[in-house]
């Protein structure tokens, strides 16, 4: 049953749960040294399957107390709120998945590693954006946060689950000359889950180097796929359509 209570409890009960060895390993893990596409983000060291049933007993907070702990410097705070903002968007009127959404993109400077984009985009920026215009997607497809970017491709994984692939492909191909292996992964990803729907428009759609390469490097592309591209399946430009 959901539990009300207040942000300061809440960060209470997380301090509580705060492992410092766990805290250890995922400073290292999501590269928060000087330098690194993390620097500086802080972990309290508590695992996901935890924070998740956190989420479950506090959906009785507010969008506003949620927004409270997604401005948290700890890592964990901020994956718990999206979290509950997830549950409270699926779950709320059309009022309340405005609000959520233009939080959601107010606060991607908290939005700020990978697994905290991809636990979100699909499931706020994606609905919202289904039915009505998606030009938000290309100005944060061009944008020169590393995280807003990622939002832009990952938040399409709910067109490509309901067999809207044009999106997708579009952002793609803005994305081919980023310099970051993060948003590489990420459009390999995407586009491997366009492959596995819809798998002639993916060869179809792979036609240069670029995009070729995202998909390529991307660790779970299938061997099939991969030895598809590689065997000169690439032509010179990505084109939207089957």
């Amino acid at each position: 049953m959901p539990v009300k209570t207040t942000v300061a409890e809440i960060q209470s009960r997380l301090k509580k749960l705060a492992n410092a060895r766990d805290a250890s390993f995922l400073q290292r893990f999501f590269k928060t040294g000087p330098g690194e596409y993390g620097c500086g983000d802080r972990f309290r060291g508590i695992r996901v399957p935890v924070l998740r049933q956190l989420a479950r007993q506090y959906r009785g907070i507010t969008v506003t107390q949620a927004r409270q702990l997604l401005r948290s410097r700890f890592h964990e705070d901020r994956l718990l709120a999206l979290f509950v903002l997830v549950h409270l968007f699926s779950k709320g009127d059309s009022g309340t998945r405005v609000g959520i959404y233009r939080l959601y993109l107010k606060n991607t400077g908290c939005i700020n590693n990978w697994d905290l984009v991809d636990a979100s985009a699909e499931h706020i920026v994606g609905p919202f954006l289904c039915d009505t215009d998606r030009r938000p997607l290309y100005r944060l497809a061009r944008s020169s946060s590393l995280w807003e970017r990622r939002i832009a491709i990952l938040a399409t994984f709910h067109f490509i689950k309901r067999g809207d692939f044009a999106e997708t492909l579009k952002i793609a191909r803005l994305l081919l000359s980023d310099k970051e292996d993060l948003i590489w992964k990420a459009v390999g990803w995407m586009l491997r889950e366009v492959g596995k729907r819809r798998r002639g428009i993916l060869t179809d759609a792979l036609q240069n180097n670029a995009a070729r390469d995202a998909a390529l490097r991307h660790r779970e592309v299938s061997r099939s796929q991969a030895a598809a591209l590689s065997e000169g399946r690439s032509l010179r430009r990505l084109r939207v359509g089957s």
